[in-house]
């Protein structure tokens, strides 16, 4: 009796020190809440120090609260390109700020247009007569296209400039499925629509491979076309051919500036010391270190976003999902308030819709390019803007549109449909399990995880697939006022260059978010002097903006860079097709896109991958 009480005192005591734990912790949150102001930061003009660490995306994913506390976040920094290219634009009209400092050391990339956004953004504040100089110790394709419109490129001594081009692979799990004795039973419409081979081949299609083989070209002519205008005098030819042959007994960091790809090598210390010398030096901050604005603060300082304006911005980012999503991932349902709000809203006049998504749920694109016909119907033009990736669902989504504008490095199409049900009777077999039952049509219990499925089965649901897509293809036909026939020709399931789709008829023209908004105003008859962009989304809750997500910091070495970049495209590829696989069954989801962002899927996913 004595233990029994003994324990429940013990008890009792847990339960008041959890609930006393509980009420500070509340109520700490309540005063943090009740206090709490954005800081815009302190602005000392100088130079803009543009510390880019981690990846550009068209929208930064939410911050889950809970998952912050239990880990499961994104680990990799995210900037807003409109941020950034609006930050930089202003630098350039700004006369306190006299050079732009650009820190690459961590920056790990993102999509082609994002990058040559930001590039033209660089160019402005140079045709403003101001220095851009830019400092890493190891320069990738993505960094380097944004070094290149530098006034100066600056390399550390133990530093290189290693340039892939696109490409690599992507696992494939029939083997191991094989092994397992699962049944992936796939139904598709598109003869490319390689998003199901990772799961019923070893290896890439030769309709996969001959597509991926166009597809990566173009995109790597436009990216050499891209640097060599910025930098004609660089000698690219040898450094991409054989980067050890052409140091030819020099270090690496040496053989870029022999090559012309950089200008001058030196540590970071004497980097911020020229800068000093062009903007002034800052002793609060270190011996030798120069007077600055950091970006986040220059951004709080100048925001982008504004409350009202008469053409409005939403945008599809990311995976398309049904029902509600975060910032990050485009939620059917939470696109459709957004557009409702566009076609609602008397102060709003035409509406651009940003896409940088490969797709998704077709359901979900469907109900999004529903919502962009009733602002139509309203009398507001739409005009589509494609940022890195359009493809399949935002493609499907871009048909909603009255104009598509994209540019040569947009990657798009992918007009095909795809499901994915495993079954595992071959797996219950290995173990003795069987099924049996009763059935009144073909159809009851299908489909069976553990027997399997019916002729019947598998014939209706090839049959919903082949509807989806027909529907897929006479949307783009109507759309794009092309036959039917020709549509089904260049669909298939087959990714194109932004170049490409243009001479196919899949986008209108060329153009920037910028181009877009332009369109839009004119078509609405809004004077170019009073168009105001209004961004339509969600605002982050109080508590998210509190936290910040625990980041990793990516290695500064050269070697360790690219092992470590070479971890990130292996998880992502492998979450993708985790993804996919425990997605919707019918999806309209392009597998060959390459990620939007270099963004790792949460902390505890990357340590089972590689811990």
């Amino acid at each position: 009796m004595t233990l029994l009480k003994s324990a429940w005192r013990l008890l009792v005591g847990v339960k008041d020190a959890l609930a006393l734990l509980f009420l500070l912790v509340f109520f700490g949150a309540c005063f943090a809440l009740l206090s709490f102001s954005p800081s815009v930061g302190e602005l000392r003009g100088g130079a803009l120090l543009a510390t880019l660490d981690g990846s550009l995306v068209e929208q930064a994913e939410a911050v889950d609260p809970i998952a912050v506390l239990s880990g499961q976040v994104p680990v990799i920094a995210q900037h807003e390109t409109r941020d950034v290219v609006h930050a930089l634009r202003t630098a350039a009209r700004d006369n306190g700020i006299k050079a732009v400092a650009l820190d690459l050391d961590s920056f790990l990339g993102g999509g082609q247009v994002a990058l040559q956004d930001v590039a033209a953004a660089i160019d402005e504040v140079k045709a403003a007569k101001k220095p851009v100089l830019a400092f890493a110790t190891a320069y990738s394709d993505d960094s380097y296209l944004l070094a290149a419109h530098a006034t100066e490129i600056w390399l550390d001594p133990m530093g290189a400039v290693f340039i892939a081009g696109p490409g690599g692979s992507q696992p494939y799990f029939k083997g191991l499925l094989d092994r397992f004795g699962v049944n992936v039973n796939v139904f598709k419409a598109g003869q490319f629509k390689s998003a199901v081979e990772p799961f019923i081949e070893t290896g890439a299609s030769d309709q996969a491979r001959q597509a991926n083989i166009a597809l990566s070209k173009a995109i790597w002519d436009d990216w050499q076309a891209h640097v060599r205008k910025a930098r004609p005098k660089a000698d690219f030819a040898a450094m991409i051919a054989d980067p050890a042959k052409a140091a030819d007994g020099k270090t690496l960091a040496e053989s870029a500036v022999a090559l012309g790809l950089v200008d001058k090598i030196a540590d970071r210390t004497a980097f911020a010391q020229r800068v000093a010398k062009l903007v002034g030096s800052d002793t609060s901050k270190g011996v030798g270190d120069f007077n600055r604005s950091d970006l986040s603060a220059y951004i709080a300082t100048y925001p982008v976003a504004t409350a009202t304006g008469n053409v409005g911005i939403v945008t599809v980012a990311g995976t398309i999902v049904d029902g509600d999503a975060p910032a990050g991932t485009a939620g059917g349902d939470t696109l459709v308030r957004h557009i409702t709000r566009a076609a609602t809203d008397d102060s709003i006049k035409a509406l651009v819709v940003r896409v940088d998504s490969p797709g998704g749920s077709a359901t979900a694109s469907e109900h999004v390019r529903l919502a962009l016909d009733q602002v139509r119907k309203a009398g507001k033009p739409v005009i589509v803007s494609m940022a890195n990736v359009a493809a399949s669902g935002g493609y499907w989504i871009a048909m909603g549109g009255d104009m598509v504008f994209a540019e040569p490095g947009t990657i798009t199409g992918s007009i095909g449909v795809f499901a994915i049900l495993p079954t595992f009777e071959r797996t219950a077999g290995q173990y003795g399990i069987t099924s049996d039952g009763v059935r009144t049509t073909p159809l009851s219990g299908q489909p069976d995880l553990l027997g399997g499925m019916t002729p019947e089965t598998e014939a209706v649901i090839q049959k919903g697939i082949g509807d989806v897509y027909t529907r897929f293809i006479n949307l783009v036909s109507s759309a794009r006022k092309l036959p039917v026939a020709r549509v089904d020709e260049i669909a298939q399931g087959r990714v194109w260059d932004g170049g490409s789709a243009r001479q196919l008829g899949l986008v209108d023209a060329f153009g920037s978010l910028d181009d877009a908004v332009a369109e839009a105003a004119k078509r609405a008859k809004i004077d170019a002097s009073e168009v105001a962009r209004v961004w339509i989304e969600d605002a982050p809750s109080m508590v998210s903006a509190l936290l910040t997500a625990p980041q990793a910091t990516a290695p500064r070495d050269a070697v360790s860079l690219m092992a470590w970049r070479g971890q990130i495209r292996a998880a992502t590829a492998m979450h993708t097709a985790f993804t996919i696989a425990r997605g919707p069954a019918a999806q309209v989801r392009c597998l060959d896109c390459p990620a939007t962002a270099y963004t790792l899927p949460s902390q505890s996913f990357f340590d089972r991958m590689f811990r």
